[in-house]
């Protein structure tokens, strides 16, 4: 089953610019899209999102992934929500 299509956590709503880190307060343009899901919330095929910057990448990574959340990191460039 495919998943349902989501917005980008960090995505501007509008024309404002490029899309942005979620780190906390960081507003670097995006490089990469953090998959996951909380599967205590989310049925199995839920996806969300986070976007990072370089810099932010593996601190965002390793936070959903101690908690067991993380499902992917790809490249924004090529994502396809």
């Amino acid at each position: 089953m495919e998943s349902p299509t989501h917005p980008l956590f960090g995505a501007p709503d509008g024309p404002e610019g490029p899309p942005v880190c979620s780190g906390k307060g960081c507003r670097k343009p995006a490089e990469w899209v953090l998959v996951w899901n909380n599967p205590k919330l989310h049925t199995p095929d839920r996806r969300k999102t986070w976007l990072a910057c370089d810099e932010h990448r593996e601190h965002l990574s390793q936070f959903l992934g101690v908690r067991g959340f993380l499902k992917e990191v790809v490249p924004l460039a090529g994502f396809q929500g």
